[in-house]
């Protein structure tokens, strides 16, 4: 039995695909790039010692700290860790990191989404 040829148009790769493809391997090595990262948010806080005759009581330019603390949700419910002054750098890098892994996963969900649409139409 014969073998049909496919038209030189179907054979033919789709350029758009072949971009979609080159932008998605760019976006994995972007990936395998990332740090160790932390969801959350490193703040830090001023706080009041309850003392009446404090300055910080009355003035609140005069607060004491900062006091650093990560926070982040498990289950629903929000988490505060205090943080050492040392440990601070850390923490903000690993939630930047979180931040530059989402937009990547963001980034590369939609490439995907286009990809697979351009595959399947007719």
């Amino acid at each position: 039995m014969p073998r049909q040829e496919k038209s030189s148009a179907a054979a033919a790769p789709d350029p758009v695909l072949q971009r979609y493809a080159a932008q998605f391997r760019a976006l994995r090595a972007q990936l395998a790039e990332l740090g160790f990262f932390c969801k959350g948010t490193v703040l830090a806080r001023r706080m009041t010692c309850g003392k009446s005759a404090c300055a910080c009581a009355t003035e609140p330019a005069r607060r004491h700290g900062p006091y650093f603390e990560w926070t982040y949700k498990l289950a629903g419910k929000t988490v505060n860790v205090r943080l050492a002054p040392d440990a601070v750098a850390a923490y903000r890098a690993g939630t930047a990191e979180w931040r530059r892994l989402r937009v990547l996963l963001t980034r590369l969900e939609n490439l995907s989404r286009r990809a697979i649409r351009r595959q399947t139409r007719s």
